[in-house]
């Protein structure tokens, strides 16, 4: 029986990859090294850590990792300011699950310091979550299942009660391996690509309404 519904948060409950993209291109170009926007998809909802570390690599750069994404935030947190809002559907979305006594919690690979300028960006703060889980809290990111068992845990629910809602292949993979449900949204990656979900939709305001009737 559902009981309760795990977000991810990039490409689920706010569309903020172009802004952390153009952040890490920007971060590189201090440093003298120039990289493309779309060298990051591949890391796309893996964490920070990976995220300008896999593309370091790429290019065979060395990096301070602790010192970088400290910038790569400060420059982030300029670029979002008036720019972000709630995805289609999310508000509405999120007042339904209340209504129906199911628990909320949000699960990303992305750290503390980017969850709250993300939730605090689009007017949904922390607070108004039973549970929320960061990439601060595990060693191991996704496609490994710990972010959302750690997440069930807190909110006391069994995996196998909660529907995962992501836009990333590894979190679908993540979410799989925990045992959890998944509803896949399009907004980072191509249905074909998602097809390891139980449920595929385009936003929150259009998906299949089989995946929160169970």
């Amino acid at each position: 029986m559902l009981e309760a519904i795990i977000f991810d948060m990039d490409g689920v409950l706010v569309d903020s990859e172009q802004f952390i993209r153009q952040a890490a291109v920007n971060m590189f170009a201090e440093k003298g090294v120039s990289v493309d926007a779309d060298d990051f998809l591949p890391f796309t909802g893996t964490g920070e850590n990976r995220f300008i570390g896999g593309v370091a690599g790429l290019y065979g750069i060395s990096i301070d990792l602790e010192k970088d994404k400290a910038r790569l935030y400060a420059i982030y947190g300029e670029l979002i300011v008036g720019n972000l809002e709630p995805l289609d559907g999310v508000v509405d979305f999120i007042a339904h699950c209340r209504k129906n006594g199911w628990k909320l919690s949000v699960a990303s690979s992305a750290d503390d310091i980017k969850v709250d300028q993300n939730l605090n960006g689009i007017g949904i703060p922390r607070d108004q979550f039973d549970a929320v889980t960061t990439g601060s809290d595990v060693t191991r990111t996704k496609p490994d299942p710990d972010i959302f068992l750690i997440t069930a845990k807190k909110m006391g629910v069994h995996p196998g009660n909660c529907l995962v809602i992501e836009d990333a292949v590894s979190g679908v993979t993540a979410a799989k391996a925990a045992g959890c449900r998944c509803l896949a949204l399009t907004t980072s990656f191509s249905p074909e690509a998602l097809h390891e979900a139980d449920w595929i939709g385009k936003t929150l305001a259009d998906f299949p309404k089989e995946a929160i009737e169970w």
